[in-house]
């Protein structure tokens, strides 16, 4: 297995929000990680124009990503402009290919902004077939499909405001700083969203949820996920191999 993993997410910032301890214990594991967004953030703002934000925004990402030795990629869509199109699939599909992560996170498939669900599918896609001979895409096919996980919507909430349930915890406890420093990385987005929402939580949120899934899984912090069991997929929960010693399943859970 080759030991690289990546994060694809719609916007800067969203892996801080979501999966960047999980991350940073595979850095810590001697693992290459990459982050990647499709949009730029180029509406997160109520100050800047496009241009501005969207070159401040992806300076942010970077400097997160580097406190993880992670690289940082940017597929230069548009926020509110994310479809499940060719253009989309052939560009994500060829940084997969570039790439050839053994381990994918990415959006969940149903959560309270649509960039997120396009997201998640054209990741799903661009897994499957990133072993595809005739698929419009440059760069070389590569085998097998890697493992995807999803993962948790905003609040564990989906867009109908169910709970969502993850079917695996990560604890990550021992990194609860790093990630909050990778998300404090994104200055631009704290400011806007104080504006937006009228709400000065953005790390305190992040750290509270962290909480409450390591409060479900018998520890501090935790990052739930859900993984992609579908056909063609690895059926086996590759992240306790992986991660030995944080990782718990609902099922063992359950049990206890």
């Amino acid at each position: 297995m080759k030991k690289t993993v990546i994060g694809i997410f719609a916007h800067p910032d969203d892996a801080e929000i979501l999966c960047t301890g999980t991350l940073s214990l595979f850095e810590r594991a001697e693992w290459s990680v990459h982050i990647a967004t499709l949009a730029t953030g180029d509406k997160g703002t109520a100050v800047y124009n496009r241009n501005e934000i969207s070159r401040i925004r992806k300076q942010e990402a970077t400097e997160s990503a580097g406190l993880i030795n992670a690289s940082y990629h940017c597929l230069d869509f548009e926020d509110a402009y994310i479809f499940y199109d060719r253009e989309s699939i052939n560009k994500t599909c060829a940084l997969i290919r570039r790439i050839k992560p053994s381990v994918v996170f990415t959006s969940p498939q149903s959560d309270y902004m649509v960039d997120h669900e396009m997201t998640s599918l054209i990741v799903q896609t661009a897994c499957f077939c990133a072993g595809m001979k005739n698929l419009e895409v440059d760069e070389k096919p590569f085998e097998p499909v890697p493992y995807l996980y999803y993962c948790d919507p905003l609040e564990g909430k989906d867009k109908f405001g169910n709970n969502v349930e993850p079917s695996i915890y990560v604890n990550i406890s021992s990194v609860i700083e790093t990630k909050t420093k990778m998300l404090e990385c994104h200055r631009s987005q704290r400011d806007w969203l104080k504006a937006h929402h009228k709400v000065d939580e953005y790390i305190l949120s992040m750290q509270g949820y962290a909480k409450r899934r390591g409060k479900e899984s018998n520890t501090e912090y935790a990052e739930g996920f859900i993984q992609h069991l579908g056909h063609g997929y690895p059926q086996n929960n590759v992240l306790e191999e992986l991660l030995p010693g944080f990782v718990v399943t609902r099922q063992s859970l359950t049990k206890q």
